[in-house]
């Protein structure tokens, strides 16, 4: 479905709209057809499992309101897989992590229609 960008551009927004609302800071986002990678800034009280649900939930249920016809497709309300991988980046190694997260469309050979 992200292969078109308008529903690529569709859940990037959701997706930072999410963060925002939860003072997680949003440091690089690359949206693929299949996945997301995504560096994120959390304070420390807040837990990994617990940043994962606000951004896969918040961002599922906002991509819903505005992308109606997205329920026929995923008729459970499922948008995210279960899914999902967290690690923490020290400053020394956030340059590159945030590269590789950039260069994930050239990556995967992906372009959005």
């Amino acid at each position: 479905m992200f292969r078109k960008l308008k529903y690529k551009n569709l859940l990037t927004a959701c997706v930072r709209r999410s963060a925002s609302r939860h003072n997680i800071k949003i440091i690089e986002l690359d949206v693929q057809p299949e996945h997301v990678h995504c560096v994120v800034g959390v304070s420390f009280t807040m837990f990994v499992s617990k940043t994962l649900q606000l951004l896969k939930g918040g961002s599922s249920k906002l991509f819903f309101e505005f992308h109606k016809k997205a329920r026929l497709r995923y008729s459970k309300g499922h948008l995210w897989s279960r899914g999902k991988f967290a690690s923490s980046v020290g400053f020394v190694q956030l340059d590159v992590v945030r590269n590789y997260v950039r260069n994930q469309s050239e990556h995967h050979g992906n372009s959005t229609l």
